[in-house]
């Protein structure tokens, strides 16, 4: 179990206080101050939020260690670690998180915010978590903001040591280490149950192999649990070397069959269309015909559909409790879609009850269906159901079943019911049922041997609560005993109960215009952020790379300088501010003169960028002028070749001079590189003072204790 920072919480004092029985509430006390942190190396995950230990000692009944690990605990951190109090949200700033094999983090909890951090060249950069059916501390929700998100950086790695896999990379094919193998699914942000949001984050370098699926984002694999719709995704950003955006995953090596609930339902909402082009729609599995309309539109490349729903939050989630009928499988049919059902086999294959959590269509007709006898007791939860939000759906019995059906509202907390409770009277037709969805009325269809009945929400709900403000609304349905045998009626449902497909909220027009308030608007992540950063990249091409449509350019903080004809650039930049004080193309007979140039043309404290167009014949003069920028020696440099050179004019030789040199048609000649700004060592007449936030925090922690 390797982790780099690892939240683990004791339910009692285990050290020298345990003799003491105190309880600790680690659970609910809030997290305090997580500021600036970087994690890189591990196994198991960088960051580690989940899990507690067993504080019994071993037993016939139990026989496994005292303080092993043991899955008991769910952080929701509250106000005095009190949780009739108000929700703290734990606030996880400034987390740096690379070459983990597993995780860059994985956090389980209540409310969590993550904001201006990192994650590069992990198996999965971050996944959230709650509680895989309801999450324990109702109407909390996980965030990430203002992050990025890289799939492959050029940290390649060294093989050997605990470097167990290598392979080649998807940017450049280059041998690098790999987090897991060669076929290991990267992925950058990983959806779990939720509710979480990801909104102005960044995604680069996420480029799939012939033997490797990488995704900006993905989902957990071999899922059993829910997945809910409120999941989102707004202001996002994707780099240009981002081939899979999403991916629902295949069957094969590590996804298996994808037959799993959680596989079968997997969903986001992209709020502002950062990710699909259409604005206010859900993204959800190709075969999961729960959720479409005739003018959804395939991502077969994601292995996703893109769908607009019927309300702001169109999808919702049917919770299907049953009791002793923990062996069975349950199928949803759409009744638009007869012949795409949806088979579910539950999430609590060891419970004396099963749930099944499928996200559907509001609005829309649905028949369920067992593999066995229909149990005698079934509870449909409306959760995620706004006020008046509704579905009708038929469930299946054998002919001649007799129901006792009433509406409660049930609080998790308690465990209590509310003294009012509705009772459901039958009705002869469907016509009858229909005249008023909110009449507590059923409609048994002897001749198929359907119930049906709408389940429309009385109550609003609140934030990003699953049940409403008042509990959980519930439709308790209790059978006698009845006849044995299958109750799967699908034969007989239809075609008489199916539906044309159709509409409900029109498609968006797909967005062709740029975001330019999407991804972080930070262009630095790194462990001093009290630092200036400035990002340069120069691109040197020759005739052979140019002929193949490489471009040779020199990029300062992404402002670029370009070639308007072969020769030598040269961007200078004041190394005290940041600005760009000026650019020289040198080309033709005027080559000659850019020895001159750099030597006695260059203010001091100057960043010094040089780049090559074509294949240019170097100055004889120009290794000696490069020596004065910094480099060790005089450099050799071929003619013909190309060349890429960051330099420094000053009284001092900083660590970030580069130099690269290539012979002629061997490649593009690159360097990108964050360069520090505001040195007192650059000479600056007035190094700016900038703010320390984490000795600001160190004082604050220091007073209150």
């Amino acid at each position: 179990q390797d982790a780099g920072i690892w939240y683990l919480f004791h339910r009692v004092a285990t050290g020298d206080s345990h003799s003491l029985a105190i309880e600790t509430k680690s659970e609910l006390t809030p997290l305090g101050i997580f500021y600036n942190n970087r994690v890189h190396s591990n196994f198991k995950a960088g960051l580690f939020i989940d899990k507690g230990v067993k504080t019994t000692n071993a037993s016939v009944d139990d026989p496994r260690e005292y303080l092993c690990l043991d899955n008991n605990a769910r952080f929701r951190p509250h106000q005095d670690a009190d949780p009739e109090k108000p929700r703290v949200a734990a606030l996880i700033d400034r987390l740096i998180s690379f070459k983990n094999n597993d995780h860059g983090a994985w956090v389980r909890g209540g409310d969590i915010l993550i904001q201006n951090s990192g994650f590069a060249d992990n198996g999965i950069g971050l996944t959230f978590a709650s509680d895989g059916s309801f999450p324990n501390d109702e109407g909390a929700s996980q965030e990430v903001s203002e992050s990025l998100f890289i799939g492959e950086s050029k940290n390649y790695g060294f093989p050997g040591g605990q470097n167990k896999y290598a392979g080649t990379g998807g940017i450049d094919n280059k041998a690098r280490t790999l987090p897991r193998n060669r076929t290991f699914p990267i992925r950058g942000f990983q959806i779990y149950d939720g509710p979480i949001h990801l909104t102005k984050c960044t995604f680069k370098n996420f480029v799939p192999t012939p033997d490797r699926f990488t995704s900006a984002v993905g989902f957990l694999m071999k899922n059993p649990w829910q997945m809910t719709p409120k999941n989102n995704i707004s202001l996002v950003k994707f780099g240009p070397n981002v081939s899979l955006k999403a991916f629902f995953g295949k069957p094969g090596p590590w996804f298996e069959e994808g037959d799993l609930d959680g596989d079968k339902n997997s969903i986001f909402h992209d709020l502002d269309g950062s990710v699909t082009d259409y604005k206010d729609t859900y993204v959800g599995r190709m075969d999961n015909y729960l959720i479409q309309h005739p003018k959804c539109i395939n991502i077969t490349q994601w292995s996703g559909v893109v769908c607009s729903g019927a309300y702001a939050q169109a999808s919702t989630l049917v919770y299907v409790q049953t009791w002793n009928g923990q062996n069975l499988s349950m199928t949803i049919v759409r009744d638009e879609y007869p012949a795409n059902p949806m088979v579910l086999r539950g999430i609590n294959q060891r419970a004396v009850f099963q749930q099944y959590q499928p996200v559907v269509m509001l609005q829309k007709g649905y028949t369920i269906h067992w593999n066995g006898k229909a149990p005698n007791v079934t509870y449909l939860y409306l959760i995620n159901f706004n006020k008046n939000d509704w579905i009708r759906v038929g469930l299946c019995y054998q002919p001649n079943t007799d129901f006792v059906i009433v509406l409660e509202t049930f609080q998790r907390r308690s465990s209590a019911l509310s003294s009012k409770v509705e009772r459901y009277t039958p009705v002869s037709s469907m016509m009858e049922l229909e005249k008023n969805r909110s009449d507590k009325k059923f409609y048994f269809d002897n001749s198929t041997g359907l119930l049906f009945l709408f389940l429309q929400a009385k109550y609003n709900r609140d934030g990003h609560s699953y049940c409403s403000s008042q509990g959980c609304e519930r439709i308790k349905i209790v059978t006698k005993d009845s006849a044995k045998g299958i109750s799967n009626c699908m034969a007989k449902a239809y075609p008489k109960y199916y539906q044309g497909p159709t509409v409900i909220k029109r498609m968006p027009v797909k967005t062709t215009v740029p975001c330019t308030k999407c991804g972080t608007t930070q262009m630095v992540f790194t462990s001093d952020p009290h630092k200036n950063y400035l990002l340069v990249q120069i691109n040197s091409a020759g005739k052979k790379e140019l002929s193949g449509g490489q471009q040779a350019f020199i990029s300062v903080n992404d402002t670029m300088f370009s070639f308007k004809d072969n020769g030598i650039l040269i961007v200078v930049v004041d190394a005290c501010v940041g600005t760009v004080l000026g650019n020289e193309l040198f080309s033709g007979v005027n080559i000659k003169r850019v020895g001159g140039y750099l030597t006695s043309g260059i203010p001091q404290r100057s960043i010094v960028l040089l780049s090559t167009r074509g294949d240019v014949a170097i100055p004889n003069n120009l290794s000696e002028a490069l020596m004065s920028l910094g480099t060790a020696k005089p450099p050799y440099l071929q003619s013909n070749g190309s060349l890429a050179f960051l330099g420094f004019r000053g009284n001092f030789k900083p660590s970030w001079i580069k130099l690269f040199t290539g012979p002629a048609g061997h490649g593009l000649v690159q360097i990108e590189k964050y360069i520090p700004l505001q040195l007192e060592e650059y000479g600056c007449a007035r190094a700016i003072k900038s703010r320390r936030k984490d000795l600001e925090l160190l004082k604050k922690a220091t007073r209150s204790h």
